[in-house]
């Protein structure tokens, strides 16, 4: 059983596995926390990137004002440690949900962003019905295009959503997931983001009061207090943070928590090695800010090109493949930890070389 790991060094543990540092985790996460309150930040993390309650409680232990998830299933999990919030940053619609939803809203404080009349109308009806109150945060479009209302359509949707019955309208919310990489051009969309949103907010302020502007991401989050008006972010992936966050200019590799440790198990063919782990275990996501289609930095290997998965194999072109041997670990940085985490069922944290605790992935696989 995984848990009879405890104690054991990490070379003990089969592969692939995602050994998660304890010591970068707890720096990650005590930064994060200094920094939203240096910048009187509402920290309400997003909980999926790690999906484990015990970490949303290290969380909140650390001042963060609530938790936010993308599904209700991820929210039901997250309840069990009590937060003071949950944020749902993501529409919610069809009865199977709502019903859930009502259910735990009648015993936690539940906030759900969205972008539709359509989507405020069934969450109104089914709170009113079951007699609870939902949180609304009016989401607009910061330039990522994804989700969010036009901004200049936020006004219209505020005045049919604000009378509800059954909602609350808390504030507004956005997301610069375009901003992809700290370089002059990540500069630059930071001020138009800022500029944006200080146009947004101050056109909504005049018609109602605004407790909640909430924003942020992991590749901007310590110049999330430069966006005009905000007061909460909700970044996820600083947690453990990715090959994605270093080559966004976020974080450093020796920001990167989470490693997965796997096994050479073939150097038949010159010039590569294979891996234990394939898209089962890395993802199949490629780097969001970078010229060559990788799925993963191989520690203490920068010359490796980890260049190409199926389900279970993970191929790894090297200069010399004969400084590679059958059976040796291998550690790697995945590009996209949330997805990589989602994929396994436990995951191991270490502290000087042994296993400290194993925690369960509870939220993995949370999709409705």
């Amino acid at each position: 059983m995984p848990h009879n790991m405890i104690g054991h060094p990490v070379q003990d543990l089969d592969t692939p596995a995602i050994v998660i540092d304890l010591d970068i985790l707890e720096r990650n996460l005590e930064n994060v926390a200094s920094y939203a309150k240096e910048h009187g930040l509402r920290l309400r993390p997003h909980t999926k990137t790690h999906k484990i309650p015990a970490l949303g409680r290290k969380q909140v232990e650390l001042g963060a004002a609530g938790l936010t998830v993308a599904k209700v299933s991820e929210a039901e999990v997250m309840a069990t440690i009590d937060p003071p919030s949950i944020l749902i940053a993501y529409p919610i619609i069809g009865h199977p949900k709502l019903e859930r939803l009502m259910a735990l809203a009648r015993s936690q404080a539940v906030t759900v962003a969205l972008d539709s009349f359509e989507v405020a109308q069934g969450l109104s009806d089914a709170a009113a019905a079951a007699g609870v109150s939902i949180g609304i945060l009016a989401e607009f479009d910061g330039g990522l295009h994804r989700v969010g209302v036009q901004p200049e359509r936020l006004i219209s949707l505020i005045e049919r959503i604000h009378d509800l019955p059954g909602l609350r309208f808390e504030g507004i919310a956005f997301y610069p997931g375009h901003i992809k990489k700290l370089d002059d051009e990540g500069d630059a969309k930071i001020r138009e983001a800022s500029a944006l949103l200080r146009d947004v907010l101050s056109r909504v302020r005049e018609r109602w009061p605004v407790e909640v502007v909430s924003g942020g991401s992991t590749p901007a989050l310590y110049r999330s207090h430069e966006f005009d008006g905000i007061n909460e972010i909700r970044p996820g992936t600083y947690i453990f943070n990715d090959w994605n966050t270093v080559l966004s200019g976020g974080c450093e590799f020796a920001d990167c928590a989470a490693r997965i440790h796997a096994t050479v198990v073939s150097t038949s063919v010159p010039g590569q090695i294979v891996l234990d782990g394939g898209s089962k275990t890395f993802s199949s996501d490629r780097p969001a800010a970078a010229a060559d289609a990788l799925f993963g930095q191989i520690v203490d290997h920068p010359e490796a090109e980890f260049f190409r998965l199926n389900e279970e194999h993970g191929w790894v072109r090297v200069p010399d493949n004969g400084k590679f041997k059958i059976g040796q670990r291998l550690e790697v940085i995945p590009v996209h930890v949330c997805v990589a985490i989602n994929l396994h069922d436990q995951v191991y944290g270490v502290r000087n070389g042994c296993v400290e605790v194993v925690w369960k992935v509870e939220g993995r696989g949370k999709l409705q």
